[in-house]
């Protein structure tokens, strides 16, 4: 960050902002602390004087900028707003965490700290940096899950400022915010945070396509508005005349929410249908609930409008985990377009928008369980016997951010919330862990069921036990939760515990029962050691334990008979200095070279690449997702100095770049039309006469593609084709599923991964 002195025009600037929080947060109903407000602005911009961001401007207007979204977006209060300033000073300055607590008082110095990136890592210096920070962050749930919400609100701000980043810093934290941050804003009931931060990753990894969409996107709006007008007019006037103050709403689907609608369905812009949502905001009459008026409200709209019988969604009777309720009916319009009406209250409303802070607001007392409160404390538990590797610890966390969920009854009628796909095995570590390590089955509605039977909606499920039983390690492939994974990992290595010491006793046993082995015992074990392969005496012990490795041959293992030639005194058996060396022959080291060889034949780069300051690095193209010249991409510098190209959009390529992201590197293509590539594309429609002979002709004679195979079935009328072509890059590719979608009978085109 650069440093020099702020001019009078900036400075107005810095105070214009400070000013327009303070106006934010005279509209909350917080208590105002104007004064300490004002003493933590004070204090942060001397700490950040003279200091700017990459983008020019002066870094204050970063914990501004984040106070102002805590206090707007979030409806935090001035606890929260002087952390936010505050939160990069201890990072940034010679201020330390003590100074902030003797000036603001320990509260806002415990968030500071907990907001203050950490360097290092107590996994290990092998382990991921940024899965380590993020673990530490999370920890602070336990003390105050204000640092969480702060922390959302600084990414925001980050990602909305993202454009003066480099490259290679834009997929990472990109990547980053939609792998962690987003279900993350989502799991607290941030829903506008939740839907922007997604919308400016995908702006930043995928650009031109963001910038397509964007584009069709603006052309329909004013026609979607239009209809919107429409739609409305009747709804406006039966509200009215119900009685009920209220506001509607037009909301289009954002640029990242259509990409995912056409990249499921296989689909075209033009063929996203729901672009349009109407939301409904009422406040409700005192003499009848909630609920009630709600379900008044849909019974107005479906008489005015047909209902889809099949896309209601009552969020009102079962909340979702994250505190959202709301009442969703999808309707025809009038001009014979779905459109998905959303009823709420101004309760359910600001807990939408607010999530976590508006839920807290509205609890009534002690008693008052939300599955949000449920899963703060699952999530507190997890970080309480944390993994010794960060990045399973991450992927862990991340089962618990799940965005769909199925509603299951226990046998006397209370309900659970469990993520979809959650199996009965994940059931009963949810109701107790002794309960989960014992499960040897379970009864789904008075039927008797396997410990993989997935849940669905409305399950009533009764846990069956045996002191008996106890977990094996192919039930981590039956669970799907974080809870159960957690669990069933902390038994595992408590049973491994036992195995070592159990195994250590044995070895120790055996020894001692040999003088000969009692005058070096160490020397004994690294002896065993070597003679197994294993990598530790742990390892060793843990396998005796087991009884997958058993001593009987000790002494001959530890102390084996010498060869002839070594007995013999002028060989060097004796006292005499051996007179011969026995060297691996020629034969035996020929293996080993030929191995590495065909290692490094196997690992030749396919292409050349063009990446940031990395020229003269090897390339090599990751069979998980296939990239070909015209693809985005992204380099991940591995441990062997080699440089891995990825797609932006490749699973494996998200994880390294939340977790890695100091070895990701921007990469363009820079050679075309020099080598082909295989490539699989998959073709449905319907089976006429000749349409095959269409379809290759296009392939062969227009675009002068060469096949390497095919694979054709057609039953009832349909057909499905699957060919593997030669293309040299993405735009070919594209031409090409461009030109088979146009022949009529050809309902669906796709290129697919396959994983080597």
């Amino acid at each position: 960050m650069e440093k020099s002195a702020f001019t009078a025009a900036e400075e107005q600037m810095i105070q214009g902002e400070f000013r327009a929080l303070l106006d934010d947060y005279a509209h909350t109903p917080h208590r105002q602390k104007v004064e300490l407000i004002t003493h933590a602005f004070n204090f942060a911009h001397k700490a950040h004087y003279g200091v700017r961001r990459l983008s020019g401007e002066p870094y204050i207007m970063h914990p501004l900028a984040v106070a102002r979204i805590c206090v707007r977006e979030i409806g935090l209060g001035s606890t929260s707003i002087c952390s936010a300033l505050l939160h990069d000073v201890v990072e940034d300055t010679d201020y330390t965490v003590e100074d902030i607590a003797g000036l603001f008082g320990d509260k806002i110095a415990q968030i500071v700290g907990g907001l203050t990136k950490i360097s290092g890592g107590v996994f290990g210096s092998q382990a991921s940096e940024q899965a380590e920070n993020f673990r530490k962050l999370l920890l602070t749930i336990s003390d105050d899950i204000r640092v969480v919400l702060i922390k959302i609100a600084d990414r925001l701000h980050n990602m909305r400022t993202l454009g003066a980043q480099p490259k290679d810093k834009q997929y990472k934290i990109a990547g980053e915010t939609q792998y962690i941050y987003a279900p993350l804003a989502h799991r607290l009931g941030l829903f506008p945070i939740k839907t922007e931060l997604e919308d400016l990753s995908f702006k930043y990894e995928h650009p031109e396509q963001w910038q397509e969409i964007h584009d069709k996107l603006e052309a329909v709006k004013s026609v979607q508005m239009d209809n919107y007008e429409k739609f409305a007019g009747p709804i406006r006037e039966r509200l009215t005349a119900m009685g009920y103050t209220f506001t509607l709403k037009a909301r289009i689907k954002t640029v990242y929410s259509i990409w995912k609608k056409m990249v499921s369905k296989q689909c075209a812009f033009e063929d996203v249908y729901d672009l349009l949502a109407v939301r409904i905001i009422f406040t409700p009459h005192d003499d009848m609930s909630e609920k009630n008026q709600c379900w008044m409200i849909y019974s107005a709209i479906t008489e005015m409008y047909r209902p889809h019988p099949e896309r209601t969604r009552d969020w009102i009777s079962t909340p979702k985990a994250n505190g959202y309720e709301a009442l969703h009916v999808t309707v025809m319009g009038i001009n014979g377009e779905w459109i998905e009406v959303q009823i709420r209250t101004d309760r359910m409303h600001e807990i939408a928008e607010r999530g976590l802070a508006a839920h807290w607001k509205y609890k009534t007392g002690e008693n008052d369980n939300s599955e949000l409160d449920n899963w703060l404390r699952e999530i507190k538990e997890i970080l309480a016997h944390p993994d010794k590797d960060a990045m399973e610890f991450l992927g862990m966390f991340k089962l618990n951010l799940f965005a769909q969920e199925v509603f299951v009854f226990t046998p006397k009628g209370e309900i659970k919330t469990m993520p979809m796909g959650a199996t009965a095995l994940d059931f009963a570590f949810l109701l107790h862990s002794e309960l989960g390590e014992h499960c040897i089955g379970a009864k789904v509605n008075h039927s008797l069921v396997p410990l993989s039977y997935q849940l669905k909606g409305g399950d009533q499920v009764e846990i069956i036990t045996s002191n008996s039983q106890h977990p094996t390690p192919e039930w981590l492939n039956m669970v799907t939760t974080a809870k159960a994974k957690n669990s069933l990992n902390q038994y595992f290595r408590r049973e491994e515990r036992k195995y070592i010491r159990h195994g250590e006793r044995l070895v120790q046993d055996a020894i001692q029962m040999d003088k000969d082995l009692m005058v070096n015992p160490e020397q004994v074990i690294e002896r065993l050691v070597q003679y197994y392969h294993v990598e530790s005496q742990s390892e060793l012990f843990l396998h005796v334990g087991q009884g997958v490795i058993r001593l009987d041959n000790l002494r001959e293992i530890v102390l084996p008979k010498r060869p002839w030639w070594q007995r013999m005194p002028f060989l060097g058996g004796g006292s005499q200095q051996s007179a011969v060396s026995i060297q691996p022959s020629a034969d035996n080291r020929q293996p080993s070279a030929v191995s590495n060889q065909k290692e490094k034949g196997k690992k030749k780069p396919h292409a050349i690449v063009l990446t940031d300051d990395n020229l003269g690095k090897e390339y090599i193209l990751s069979s998980c997702c296939h990239p070909i010249p015209g693809d985005e991409v992204l380099g991940y510098l591995a441990e062997d100095g080699k440089m891995h190209i990825h797609k932006i959009d490749c699973r494996e390529a998200t994880l390294l770049k939340t977790s890695y992201g100091k070895r990701i590197y921007s990469a363009t293509w820079n050679t075309h039309r020099v080598q082909s590539f295989i490539e699989t594309i998959e073709l449905k429609g319907i089976d006429t006469f000749g349409l095959f002979i269409q379809v290759l002709q296009t392939i062969t004679t227009a675009f002068h593609i060469n096949i390497r195979s095919i694979h054709v079935s057609s039953e009832d009328g349909l057909f499905q084709g699957r060919l593997e072509i030669y293309v040299y890059d993405r735009h070919e590719l594209d031409e090409l599923l461009k030109a088979l979608r146009a022949i009529q009978e050809i309902k669906e085109v796709k290129r697919l991964i396959i994983d080597n």
